[in-house]
């Protein structure tokens, strides 16, 4: 994620209040690049009115339909106020937590895999205007793995980042319509981004649990990168063979999916050596 910029110029506006009927069917097919924009069913979703209906049209723009304008900018701008909002909350949620505790906690909360489920929950992908082939098919997959892990995969999914930059666009596009105001996007976005990782539901990433747990019991873990072989890896503690992971698409995603088959076997393996 990049750096937080300086936000300036918070004022406090007036939300439009229409009911927020959010829960839209997440399996229902991407629009096509060419499906003209219903702006009216989003602003229902968000439950906000734009008085600058361009920004929303900008903010559901790909970069690869090759129009004149695309929602790079307003990621960028998005990502940022996500940043700060999160950073915010969470200093005030938890004044007992390190900063590098609040770090990891912001950080579940504002990457990819938890801004792509947003983006299908609301049924945001419906309206993203892009030529990307291979996008659909990537969405659908990935609602279907995400039942296996309702708040967060931890890297054990294939996650389409245009779902993510999709959100951290629309978050752009009312920060700047609302003239700068951090208090009016938190409204609209703090119940759209629930179920939101608390402290207590923060996971930690299957890589790094393994090294920890096998750390504390001086035992060696060792990854057999097979990946361009057979697009897998094998996991070894102590020379015994205890996991494996694949993944055909990206090769980090079988190096985590083989620590957490490893986490999984492990226990018995443990047992059977005390």
């Amino acid at each position: 994620m990049k750096s937080l910029e300086p936000l300036l110029n918070l004022q406090h506006l007036c939300v439009n209040e229409k009911a927020n009927d959010s829960s839209v069917e997440s399996t229902k097919k991407t629009e096509s690049s060419t499906t003209p924009l219903s702006l009216d069913e989003v602003e229902v979703i968000l439950g906000y009115e734009f008085k600058n209906k361009q920004l929303l049209e900008e903010a559901f723009t790909d970069a690869s339909l090759g129009e004149d304008f695309s929602n790079e900018r307003l990621e960028y701008v998005g990502d940022s106020v996500l940043n700060l909002l999160f950073t915010k909350d969470q200093y005030f949620e938890y004044p007992d937590l390190s900063p590098g505790a609040l770090t990891r906690l912001r950080a579940a909360n504002v990457d990819s895999d938890k801004l792509a489920r947003v983006a299908v929950k609301h049924g945001f992908h419906r309206f993203l205007r892009h030529k990307k082939p291979l996008l659909e098919d990537q969405i659908r997959q990935f609602s279907e793995e995400i039942q296996r892990y309702p708040l967060h995969s931890n890297g054990l999914v294939d996650v389409p980042k245009a779902l993510a930059d999709l959100v951290e666009s629309v978050i752009g596009a009312v920060f700047i319509d609302s003239n700068s105001s951090i208090d009016i996007v938190w409204k609209v976005f703090k119940d759209l981004l629930e179920p939101i990782i608390r402290r207590e539901t923060l996971k930690i990433h299957p890589v790094t649990q393994l090294y920890e747990m096998c750390q504390k019991k001086n035992l060696k873990v060792k990854f057999v990168d097979l990946w361009k072989e057979s697009t897998t890896f094998d996991v070894f503690v102590d020379d015994q063979f205890v996991g494996r992971g694949s993944c055909r698409l990206k090769k980090e995603i079988a190096h985590n999916r083989a620590a957490k088959d490893a986490l999984d076997n492990i226990v018995r393996i443990l047992d059977k050596k005390d």
